[in-house]
């Protein structure tokens, strides 16, 4: 299981759209090259550090097996650690819980 934040409105869109390609807040998978996701231990941190200032926020939980797309835990950008990118549309099928984080 990978997860995934995002805002109500975004995953609202990518519901109707049938898939979910926001890489991170106002940037798509096309101008980010993959959709940035985050491990169990890693989620909580990635809030407080890049989500503080958002009033609404879901946390997608991923099953990695419903992915067409390839999954790839770089470190990139001085990361402490790697994290999961998704290098593709990430179907909502593949999202199996969608929790309310605020």
């Amino acid at each position: 299981m990978i997860f995934h934040l995002t805002d109500p409105a975004t995953w609202a869109a990518s519901q109707a759209a049938g898939e979910h390609t926001s890489s991170t807040t106002g940037v798509s998978l096309a101008e980010e090259g993959f959709i940035h996701c985050s491990t169990a231990a890693q989620w909580p941190a990635t809030v407080v550090r890049f989500y503080a200032d958002t009033p609404e926020l879901l946390l997608l939980h991923i099953d990695e097996t419903l992915l067409a797309a390839p999954v790839v835990y770089e470190q990139l950008g001085g990361a402490p650690e790697p994290f999961p990118h998704v290098y593709g549309p990430i179907p909502v099928a593949a999202v199996v819980e969608v929790q309310r984080i605020r």
